[in-house]
């Protein structure tokens, strides 16, 4: 018996670290950092419910659908930046198929960040490893992509800071971003208060330990954590997102 309930506590240990959030304090300014383990947990995308074929939009929504289905969402955030028509901007993957292509137009201003060169994509393969590769990178490998979203710009390139990045910009968002720190290892992080991309980035590099990290979403930016809540912008900034990230387990809630 008490090896038994020794080994459902060591179960819940290991299910609490395969999805681990902190507040991370760097540069004086607080982040919610989430890492995913992808050896123990499934992270998917989501942007239309496949039965009614309507976008969730948001979290909470995703949250009830997995509720309705007897999944316990463990972790959720926006995904890459969407167009006018809530519409991922560049490429969008779910379950091996390709919703919307790869997209290399550069030097679009409606496109606002995405523009910022390089931008990049976020890509779990068909054997379950992560990573984050500059678009043009992503086109020339020409591997096939389980889930991926495509965003920008990229924060980190090889360990080097976007150079289009200015140390003392004055532009201060609330921002989101993901690298795939091993691949198996999934580290998100979202600013609790506005920050430049400098900053953001060196977050990403010198304190999460990161080579190449990506840019997600700026203002409208939260995660979404099982027992903690919610973090990221305020409630009363975030829009309807086109794509979102979630881990569920099968559990039911």
């Amino acid at each position: 018996m008490i090896l038994a309930l020794l080994g459902g506590l060591a179960g819940c240990s290991r299910q609490a670290q395969a999805v681990d959030s902190d507040d991370v304090v760097f540069d004086s300014q607080t982040f919610r950092v989430v890492n995913v383990d992808l050896e123990r947990e499934t992270l998917s995308l989501h942007w239309k419910d496949p039965e009614s074929s309507q976008p969730y939009g948001d979290i909470e929504t995703l949250r009830q659908w997995g509720i309705a289905h007897d999944r316990r969402l463990l972790f959720a955030a926006n995904a890459g930046i969407y167009d006018r028509q809530f519409a991922p901007l560049g490429l969008y993957v779910e379950h091996g198929k390709t919703l919307v292509p790869l997209n290399l137009v550069r030097g679009n201003p409606a496109a606002g960040n995405f523009s910022i060169q390089p931008n990049g994509v976020f890509v779990i393969y068909p054997d379950g490893t992560a990573a984050v590769r500059t678009s043009t990178d992503y086109k020339a490998d020409a591997k096939p992509a389980q889930w991926a979203t495509q965003s920008g710009p990229m924060l980190l390139i090889n360990g080097q800071i976007n150079d289009r990045f200015v140390d003392d910009s004055a532009s201060l968002k609330w921002r989101s971003g993901v690298c795939a720190k091993t691949p198996h290892r999934v580290v998100f992080a979202v600013s609790e208060a506005p920050v430049n991309f400098h900053t953001f980035a060196r977050l990403f590099r010198d304190e999460l330990g990161c080579r190449d990290a990506l840019y997600l979403d700026g203002t409208i930016s939260q995660f979404y954590v099982d027992g903690d809540g919610y973090a990221g912008a305020p409630t009363f900034m975030v829009k309807p997102y086109a794509g979102i990230f979630a881990v569920f387990t099968s559990d039911k809630p």
